[in-house]
């Protein structure tokens, strides 16, 4: 990966290179046991990771999307797992920083809350997405929720779920569960075929409580509404970073692999294959960073949470983790045999690389969002 960084984004992004030396320790055996990446989370807290995207003067390190988007980067280089796993908390932080510059009465309470307590928010909304299953019944002052939330990413150091409900058979609630909230559970499911070290469990509600004045949006069942536009919008840039990451770590290693190789005499051909995998390698990284970079530029500054601003983030995260599989794939096929071995952390990387192509939206999705909105669809459905 080749960027310009400034003297901020290189403290980030220095953050994180400490926070991956620490998971990348303990990465295979997360991996091999599916456990979660409990020593990274306390290297977040010992050094103020989760509260990257927090402003300074709520008590945070104050990183803008382009910001959080380099650390993450760097940070998945050493271990896709907890980049991912720490993805979802940082996107749902950054988008309680938009809502609070739009004027939501609660967001600056989370914010504070993260910082100060170190509070780790983890998020149903790949299993939820336009069509939850939790149901919601009115009681006084507020809704009992009952259901099943899959896919919930680093749960079990999480303190708060943000997810969702409907109520009767058209409308969708959102709000967030303390974790520790009577009839909150977590089922250990999560054993899977990459990203073993998110321990992306189950979280089931069984009447769980939830006050009145702790529901944070409503949308029409089935549609995009304005509380999964502005969380989608946050989340694509920094998952797509984090599976760039992923990718840059793998094409380290086998150029470090192929130079270690390349003592002694080699047929011309065989040295030209090398410099154009390795060219491709960069060619594909480079234009995949560009894309990713240029979506959040384009976003600028007042950016709004709208069909056209979802389109182009979108459109970049399908970029960056199809651009991110074929250079894991080149990195292999570079190495040759040597990245079967576990040992090597790249047959760790082909397997994690590609659960970028599960978040909604998935590649083909996206293309069929993209084609509607330039069409002129209001885009409100996938």
């Amino acid at each position: 990966m080749t960027s310009t960084l400034d003297a901020t984004d290189t403290r980030f992004v220095e953050l994180a290179e400490r926070i991956g030396a620490v998971a990348a320790a303990h990465a295979a055996e997360h991996d091999r046991d599916a456990t979660f990446v409990t020593e990274a989370y306390a290297a977040m807290r010992e050094h103020g990771y989760l509260a990257l995207a927090v402003p300074i003067e709520m008590g945070g390190l104050g990183a803008t999307m382009r910001q959080v988007c380099h650390a993450q980067a760097a940070l998945a280089r050493h271990d896709g797992a907890t980049a991912l796993a720490v993805a979802m908390h940082l996107y749902l932080t950054l988008m309680q920083v938009y809502r609070h510059r739009k004027g939501a009465p609660d967001a600056e309470a989370v914010l504070r809350r993260v910082a100060a307590e170190g509070m780790v928010i983890a998020t149903s909304g790949g299993s939820d997405w336009l069509w939850p299953t939790t149901t919601a019944v009115p009681t006084d002052n507020g809704f009992f929720v009952s259901g099943r939330k899959v896919f919930c990413s680093q749960s079990p150091g999480a303190t708060v779920v943000a997810t969702s409900a409907v109520l009767g058979d058209a409308e969708v609630l959102h709000f967030s569960v303390p974790l520790a909230a009577p009839g909150v559970r977590l089922e250990e499911t999560w054993d899977t075929l990459g990203m073993r070290g998110t321990a992306s469990h189950d979280v089931v509600l069984e009447d769980v409580f939830v006050p009145a004045d702790k529901i944070t949006g409503r949308r029409p069942y089935g549609e995009f509404g304005a509380p999964l536009m502005a969380a989608v919008l946050h989340f694509a840039p920094v998952v797509g970073a984090t599976y760039h990451g992923i990718a840059a770590g793998a094409a380290e290693r086998a150029v470090a692999a192929a130079m270690a190789g390349s003592r002694g005499p080699r047929p011309l051909a065989a040295l030209d294959r090398v410099h154009r995998q390795v060219g491709l390698m960069d060619a594909k990284l480079r234009t995949s960073w560009w894309s990713l970079t240029g979506a959040v530029t384009d976003l600028g500054e007042d950016y709004v949470a709208d069909p056209h601003t979802v389109s182009t983030v979108m459109l970049a995260k399908r970029q960056a983790v199809l651009s991110a599989i074929e250079v894991v794939d080149l990195a292999m096929d570079l190495m040759g045999g040597r990245s079967f071995f576990r040992k090597s952390g790249m047959e760790r990387a082909y397997r994690d690389v590609r659960a970028g192509t599960f978040h909604p939206f998935t590649p083909e999705s996206t293309l069929t969002y993209a084609g509607k909105i330039a069409l002129g669809d209001p885009g409100l459905t996938e």
